[in-house]
């Protein structure tokens, strides 16, 4: 239903894993960073390595990018780790009353606009790739 720290969070991971590419990633490590609980990382790092965004290796050994930074965009990352489906980032209220000239259209009227502005969004982070974000943390843009 709304966008969670998530996907800041995956991003800092998939940043971290470039910046850091010779060094162990471990969760804890990752964690440090982030400055959360090792198994929030461990989560988050499940569902980018299932959209094929990272590689773990068991025990200590870490994680890596499983692709070049160029070729990892925002929209990928948005989308492995943020659990609505496509078109229900945002919601209309469950329940609007039918006999009610507002409640009885609102819902339709919100759908178009919301879907306009969830395709805005997705084209605008699909501009972006994670060696842009990496080059902007390393130069200290914000």
């Amino acid at each position: 239903m709304s966008i969670s720290s998530r996907f800041a969070v995956a991003i800092h991971i998939l940043a971290l894993l470039d910046i850091n590419k010779e060094g162990r990633n471990t969760s804890e490590f990752i964690a440090g960073s982030v400055n959360t609980n090792p198994v929030v990382i461990r989560r988050v790092i499940g569902l980018l390595g299932k959209a094929g965004l990272v590689h773990t290796s068991p025990g200590v050994g870490g994680a890596s990018l499983a692709r070049q930074p160029q070729d990892i965009n925002l929209l990928e990352v948005f989308r492995a780790v943020q659990n609505d489906p496509p078109g229900e980032l945002f919601a209309a209220h469950d329940k609007p009353n039918p006999k009610c000239p507002v409640g009885q259209n609102i819902q339709g009227t919100l759908d178009t606009v919301f879907r306009r502005a969830e395709s805005a969004m997705e084209n605008e982070l699909a501009k972006v790739t994670l060696d842009q974000i990496v080059f902007d943390l390393v130069r200290g843009d914000r």
